[in-house]
């Protein structure tokens, strides 16, 4: 693995520096690499293997994201293939009628994620700084000076802070964090007791908390409320003795904490993602309880929302106002998540009141419109940029349709790997010319037999022509013609290179 711990001397110098190595920083990295730009890493453990296990799983979109760079595998092989998509824990939301190669989720816990995008990462040459945090910037017309602690600092065009709820990058660029203040807090951790607990999940009025096996079945996970809510300062062996006596009765003679850690469901979101040359994705642009399992999932996929953008403005093929589009799009998405979150955390409280509701929506989730509506959106599969009015394509996700070529049967994602956009024409070969773009569009005729389905809104018209922004997300739609297109190629890809 690629990395520069040990490293002191003279000032590094990179075209984008990325605060934070959990899994956004190292997705975005690895898109930035992808597209040629230099890109390092500063991340504050001194070892991979203090990765957290905070999160559970992959949903659905997440998957496919990593399908488009063709990494999925590594990550399926991992862990369990699952209908983990719940709302309020014990509502399923089955997705295994939705017209996607991965109508699943994937129980994988995030130290083993981070683990394996940090192979991937490293494959792709990306330097990794660790045991170095960023404690300031400062931001000029050229570029930003960033310094890490023990004195050394990196210099960059860009900054982005990946570096989690507390992040020093968003409060240092004066971004504004509003939201919601935490009703209740849980300690996290992964521990070894002398005693058998009490395994498995248990609710009360004010909320859920549990004790579950680890794979190596040496060990407990315990989530665990707390009675008074609790933030800012760190959790100890014995705040985790306390609160198992106080929910159980007793501590099953816990002895030792691989790790602990606290979470609250306090909400807030960036009010800017990107101020200048500093840009914001994952927990440092917006925090939220982990009910539902969004926070990794939408981090991951702000990181391939951002990547290909700030890679275009770094090399100079699209201006600095590309960058804007970032906010425009993740925002809102950021923005459901947080609204969800508060309703599942509210929905797991365990009073008469709250069970009442939960019965009702449990019994609304089992009608196929709603189930599909609320599976879309835990999924991720339903994100809709707004692009304008239109084909229903445009905006959301293309399909992974199974394509016949000059060169043979080709997957749709497969044609994603190397983060660059698509012109897909499905209608007269050669009918469509984008010779000013051609050195950054890629360009293929080819033809599907069968229907073009999306979730949620069933079937769609079949378009003749579609162009695939490198996030996989459909920028314009031809119907026949190609009005429109050269618009959408400079929008997303830069003006034209003139003959």
């Amino acid at each position: 693995m690629h990395d520069e711990s040990g490293r002191s001397g003279a000032v590094a110098t990179h075209a984008v520096v990325i605060a934070g190595g959990g899994p956004t920083g190292s997705m975005l990295a690895a898109e930035l690499a992808l597209s040629g730009v230099d890109v390092a890493i500063v991340e504050r453990r001194e070892d991979q293997d203090l990765a957290s296990s905070r999160a559970g799983g992959l949903h659905a979109r997440t998957i496919e994201v990593l399908d488009q760079r063709g990494v999925a595998e590594r990550f399926l092989s991992q862990g369990q293939t699952t209908q983990i998509a719940s709302f309020a824990q014990e509502i399923p939301l089955d997705i295994r009628d939705f017209p996607t190669r991965h109508n699943y989720g994937l129980a994988l816990w995030q130290n083993h994620i981070e683990r394996i995008l940090a192979e991937w990462v490293s494959e792709l040459a990306v330097p990794t700084y660790r045991g170095r945090a960023v404690t300031g910037f400062a931001q000029d017309p050229d570029g930003v000076d960033v310094a890490l602690e023990g004195g050394r600092s990196m210099r960059a065009k860009y900054l982005v802070g990946c570096d989690g709820g507390r992040s020093l990058v968003r409060k240092s660029a004066g971004i504004d964090f509003p939201g919601w203040d935490p009703s209740t807090s849980y300690l996290i951790g992964e521990v070894a007791m002398s005693e058998e607990p009490a395994w498995g999940l248990r609710r009360d009025d004010k909320g859920v908390y549990g004790i579950g096996k680890l794979e190596d079945a040496k060990g407990a996970r315990v989530v665990l409320r707390e009675e008074h809510v609790r933030r800012g300062d760190e959790p100890t062996l014995q705040d985790l003795r306390e609160a198992l006596i106080a929910l159980y009765g007793t501590d099953y003679g816990l002895h030792s904490a691989a790790y602990v850690s606290r979470f609250t469901d306090m909400a807030r979101q960036a009010a800017s993602y990107r101020d200048r040359r500093v840009l914001l994705a994952g927990d440092a642009a917006h925090v939220h309880s982990p009910v539902g399992g969004q926070g990794l999932n939408t981090g991951v996929q702000d990181a391939v929302n951002l990547g290909w953008k700030l890679a275009q403005v770094v090399t100079g093929t699209s201006p600095e106002s590309l960058l804007d589009t970032y906010h425009a799009e993740r925002h809102p998405v950021g923005a459901r998540v947080l609204r969800t979150t508060l309703a599942l955390t509210a929905l797991n409280r365990g009073d008469e009141r709250t069970l009442a509701l939960r019965e009702m929506m449990s019994g609304v989730l089992r009608l196929d419109e709603p189930r599909k509506q609320c599976a879309a959106m835990m999924s991720g599969l339903d994100i809709h940029y707004d692009f304008g009015t239109g084909h229903p394509l445009l905006g959301r996700r293309m399909p992974d349709l199974d394509l016949l070529t000059a060169g043979g049967s080709r997957r749709v994602f497969t044609l994603l790997h190397e983060a660059r956009p698509v012109l897909l024409n499905l209608g007269e070969p050669g009918a469509l010319d984008i010779a000013p773009w051609a050195n950054r569009v890629r360009q293929l005729d080819a033809r599907y037999t069968g229907m073009w389905e999306l979730p949620v809104l069933g079937a769609v018209a079949a378009p003749t022509a579609v162009l695939i922004r490198p996030d996989g997300h459909v920028a314009w739609v031809g119907d026949g013609t190609d009005q429109g297109l050269r618009d959408a190629l400079a929008t997303w890809f830069g003006p034209p290179t003139a003959p």
